[in-house]
């Protein structure tokens, strides 16, 4: 019984506690922030999406503790996909938010890539943020959206045609024959990464 119960006890400490993802939530609470405001488009719902994706991370799942930090991105990418159902909405990106409060929270090195992406229609953006800054694999993106794996593709596509076309990438001879290498946004290379210092509100 009791080398049974020390193996429990070994097993229990591989996996991810509630400090450990107060800890994440706290440590990269930037990044899972612009995440949830790329995703969602209003920083209302950012950080609605925010505050639920620390109360779904903080239910005592059984997270391999190497696992926390993508499983506290994924909380948030499945509450922002509840709150927008990006299916649902019209092909036309949003545009009732006041797009000014909304960069108020972002660095002005990340502006131009963060307006280009809200542009995108609701399912475009999904998809490009999940496939694109996320790495989800094709089939992972079609199961958290809902879609087939074939829509993914095209969809993909189609966002960085469109995104190559915002930031104008054609006119600094940046263009290349597949889009997926034409654009190298900025926001790609530091999306996971906790690198600007301003909180969630003032």
């Amino acid at each position: 019984m009791a080398k049974e119960n020390r193996k429990h006890s070994v097993n229990a400490g591989h996996y991810a506690t509630v400090a450990d993802f107060k800890r994440i939530f706290t440590e990269d609470v930037n990044s899972l922030y612009l995440l949830s405001l790329v995703l969602t488009g209003d920083p209302v719902k950012a950080e609605q999406c925010f505050v639920e994706g620390i109360g779904e991370s903080t239910k005592g799942n059984h997270v391999f503790k190497e696992w926390a930090r993508s499983w506290a991105r994924r909380t948030i990418i499945q509450s922002a996909i509840r709150l927008i159902n990006p299916r649902q909405l019209s092909v036309t990106g949003i545009r009732s938010v006041d797009v000014a409060r909304m960069l108020d929270k972002v660095p002005i090195v990340l502006h131009a890539e963060v307006c280009a992406i809200l542009e995108l229609a609701p399912f475009d953006r999904f998809v490009f943020v999940l496939s694109m800054l996320e790495h989800y694999s094709d089939n992972d993106c079609s199961i958290l959206l809902g879609c087939t794996r074939k829509e993914i593709a095209p969809t993909r596509t189609r966002a960085m045609q469109r995104l190559v076309t915002l930031l104008r990438l054609e006119d600094n001879g940046r263009t290349n024959a597949d889009p997926e290498t034409a654009i190298e946004l900025l926001i790609a290379q530091h999306f996971a990464k906790p690198f600007w210092s301003q909180g969630l509100s003032r």
